[in-house]
């Protein structure tokens, strides 16, 4: 059985939530500062994902690097301790739904592995323009995988999910970074800024392409991109592999760099959709659309929230 059977829902924004509880995610670590400050609002998060129909969540740990552990003055154990922590509170998360829920159904956790852009903490994700040597982009992803692929049973993830991708030479960093381990399942999901295009400029065809031949690649996705886009990179991802495609797109909201705050905006004028924090009506319209195009996973990243989810839930119950 493929360890993505009957996998259909994906969580929601992870760190947005965080803030949501009241969380302080302000620093270089992000959502990471949480997982030791305090781990009840990391349990809360999955938990609410949970409820919400998710059947795969993704742990906190998309910030999580030795590199940016050590820039912020701590050491590289602290990190690889962070990414088994995780996973733990991930773990921790769906035992204690199941218990007070009776809930049966099978929930995956994904390790989240940002990229490493997310490490630089200027946005250099959302472009892929590092100006770094290709042998660091494989350590760096290589440093994560080694703690995760030797983790303890109640510390290991059922996959890691590459996120956030800009570029395709970051997805042949990772080929090169996990070809060690033959045994582990991974996804690679990619940031694009149009509708065939990733962030640095490369056919998300191609980097699908590359990602489909890595043999760990259960799955090849979107995540961190504009709603608008999401149909027309299904279709140029499936052009390029039969694997199963995951999608995750942002809530559509645009960030405002000078001001430092989302700014709402409307992305299908001709259905009159507004997607954001108080609209997740559209965004579950929009999943039907999504799963009909192909999609076999979807979920929402950044601004999404449970309620988002649920209508994501409740169109894959319509598709079906």
């Amino acid at each position: 059985m493929s360890i993505l059977e009957n996998l259909h829902v994906l969580d929601g924004g992870f760190a947005s939530e965080l803030e949501y509880l009241g969380a302080k995610i302000g620093g270089p670590l992000w959502s990471a500062h949480v997982l030791e400050d305090e781990p009840e609002k990391v349990i809360a998060v999955h938990r609410a994902y949970l409820e919400a129909g998710a059947d795969c969540i993704l742990t906190a740990s998309y910030q999580v690097s030795r590199m940016g552990y050590v820039e912020y003055g701590l050491k590289p154990e602290q990190a690889d301790r962070a990414l088994l922590k995780a996973v733990e509170l991930a773990r921790q998360a769906v035992e204690e739904w199941r218990i007070t829920s009776g809930e049966t159904r099978r929930v995956l956790v994904a390790a989240s592995l940002g990229p490493y852009g997310a490490a630089l903490h200027n946005g250099a994700e959302y472009t892929g323009k590092y100006g770094k040597p290709f042998d660091e982009l494989v350590r760096f992803h290589r440093e994560r995988i080694e703690v995760l692929a030797a983790a303890e049973e109640e510390s290991a993830p059922d996959l890691l999910a590459f996120e956030t991708l800009p570029s395709l030479e970051e997805a042949e960093a990772i080929s090169h970074a996990i070809a060690e381990w033959p045994n582990l399942s991974c996804w690679l999901s990619f940031t694009c800024k149009s509708g065939t295009e990733v962030a640095h400029g490369e056919r998300i065809a191609q980097c699908a392409e590359l990602a489909a031949e890595i043999p760990q690649c259960v799955a090849v996705g979107v995540n961190c991109t504009h709603p608008a886009h999401i149909e027309s990179l299904i279709r140029e991802i499936k052009s390029s592999t039969s694997k199963p495609v995951v999608v995750y797109p942002n809530s559509g909201e645009g960030w405002d760099t000078e001001k430092r705050t989302w700014t709402s905006e409307s992305w299908d004028k001709e259905k009159r959709i507004k997607t954001g924090a108080g609209d997740a009506t559209g965004f579950g319209e929009s999943a039907q659309r999504w799963f009909n195009a192909g999609a076999q996973i979807v979920g929402g990243c950044c601004r999404t929230r449970p309620e988002h989810i649920a209508k994501i839930a409740a169109s894959v119950r319509i598709v079906d």
